[in-house]
């Protein structure tokens, strides 16, 4: 499904949560830039900040865009890669 509003709700819902406790992480401002990096950071409950260019880090995206026919051999290759969905129905969009 391209729109799921409980989804977005529920994005938007907790993105003030993520935004504060990552900023108490930091100890400063955040960029636009890393306000949407931490808010989407798979493991939610983070100890450490994260250093560019040293650490590894795991997204959740919530949605993707896609735009010309690369984006049909993008989604054919996430298809093959074998990943379970996450969302845990046949009606998942990637």
């Amino acid at each position: 499904m391209a729109f799921d509003i409980e989804m977005i709700k529920k994005l938007y819902g907790q993105l003030e949560t993520r935004v504060n406790s990552s900023r108490k992480l930091l100890g400063k401002p955040l960029t636009s830039s890393e306000k949407i990096l931490y808010a989407h950071l798979w493991d939610k409950d983070i100890e450490q900040p994260f250093s560019r260019g040293k650490d590894y880090v795991d997204f959740a995206p919530d949605r993707i865009a896609c735009q010309d026919a690369t984006a049909q051999m993008a989604l054919l290759q996430f298809m093959q890669a074998g990943k379970v969905q996450s969302c845990g129905s046949n009606d998942c969009s990637l």
